[in-house]
């Protein structure tokens, strides 16, 4: 588990590397991608030798029979989550923005009304527009740099056109692990509007010392509008292997989601399922525990780092590799902010407005990367603001 070591992803089809320029101007050669919410580790030994076994088999056919993989996923949600799950209601995705577009193919109509807390996850509301939905953003609460929700002003909000709601839970790009209360309070409001209630949980894993994640599905009345999403690529840096489980435990609603399944012919991967089952282990676990103390030790350089600038402050982090950095008291315009991290700096970070309201004088900013980079980093942006110091 040595997470110092610089592995070179450029010239690998890596999409956090080799599209940054073209997106961000900032050239792999020289400059720092903290942007891609992926991790620049090498999975578990575990998921590597899993795929050396296959490869030692040579022969890449249909797979069959997903007991030991079914099985892997309901022990990691017993062990690590305290969640006791049926099996038989794991559906598996090519990942989970593929699961958000299937939930909201199979529970709303064309012209139905999404709700989305925001700022969130931008893959959230691409989805839904694309699906030819309304997004309704109800805008999170920032509280001294805590985000907070702010319920009455969401049921004022609400037409009766809306149909479901998204949580991203631990939240992107925030970072705030969310209270049971504040858990039930959405599961509340869900219910109060008659709303579908979609639970991503991607990072639910990857939380800091001191803070415990709590599953949607441990929180009472949400048993008839519940659709829980998780996966092991967010966790064990398998994105590559588009692997991601929808989990709906009320009948009418799977029933719904497995017809929209079958109609689709969508079935999974076999080198997914491998590395899923290898991942969900102890020896996974492990990694997992290894992995958040090292997370937690680039949190604090990354934070402490930029919140020494004056005018800037990264808001505290409780889960997620994905610092959520404000910019706002440096009374610099956006495109100066930009300017200054992306072309003098040389760092590609996630534009805040691309979350939704209340992102507008953000960046996010993954330090999933070895420590010296991130040090790099918080040294190049540094001396992009030195004349505020």
């Amino acid at each position: 588990m040595d997470f110092d070591k610089l592995i070179d992803r450029r010239g690998t089809h890596c999409s956090k590397w080799d599209e940054m320029e073209r997106l961000y101007g900032v050239s792999a050669d020289d400059g720092i991608a903290m942007w891609v919410a992926d991790m620049d580790f090498r999975p578990p030994q575990a998921v590597q030798d899993a795929l050396q076994k296959m490869l030692d088999h040579g022969v890449y056919g249909y797979f069959g029979g997903d007991g030991a993989y079914r099985e892997s996923i309901a022990w990691w949600m017993r062990e690590r989550h305290g969640w006791s799950l049926d099996k038989a209601d794991i559906f598996t995705t090519h990942g989970l923005v593929n699961g958000t577009g299937l939930s909201v193919a199979a529970f709303t109509q064309p012209g139905d009304g999404v709700v989305l807390f925001t700022p969130v996850y931008h893959a959230f509301a691409r989805t839904i527009r694309a699906a030819g939905r309304e997004v309704v953003e109800c805008p999170l609460v920032n509280n001294a740099g805590r985000y907070e929700f702010d319920f009455a002003a969401y049921d004022a909000q609400m037409t009766g056109t809306e149909k479901m709601v998204i949580l991203c839970s631990p939240h992107n790009p925030g970072g705030r692990v969310w209270t049971r209360e504040e858990l039930q309070g959405v599961a509340d409001f869900a219910k109060r509007h008659d709303l579908i209630l979609v639970s991503d949980e991607i990072h639910h894993d990857l939380v800091m010392p001191g803070h415990t994640h709590t599953p949607m599905t441990l929180i009472e009345g949400v048993e008839d509008r519940l659709v829980m999403m998780t996966a092991a690529t967010k966790t064990f840096n398998i994105a590559g292997s588009h692997t991601g489980n929808v989990i709906i435990a009320n009948p009418e609603l799977k029933a719904k989601f497995a017809q929209l399944m079958g109609g689709l012919g969508i079935s999974p991967n076999s080198f997914g399922l491998h590395m899923v089952t290898a991942a969900y282990s102890p020896a996974g676990a492990e990694w997992v525990d290894a992995l958040n103390l090292y997370l937690d030790g680039n949190r604090r350089l990354l934070e402490e780092g930029l919140s020494a600038i004056p005018g800037v402050k990264a808001m505290p982090l409780e889960a997620t590799y994905l610092s959520w950095v404000d910019f706002a008291g440096t009374g610099m315009s956006e495109d100066e902010i930009k300017r200054r991290v992306l072309t003098e700096a040389g760092v590609a970070a996630n534009y805040g407005p691309t979350f939704g309201k209340g992102g507008e004088t953000f960046l996010r900013f993954n330090f999933a990367t070895p420590r010296a980079r991130v040090a790099d980093a918080v040294a190049r942006i540094t001396a992009a603001f030195e004349d505020l110091q």
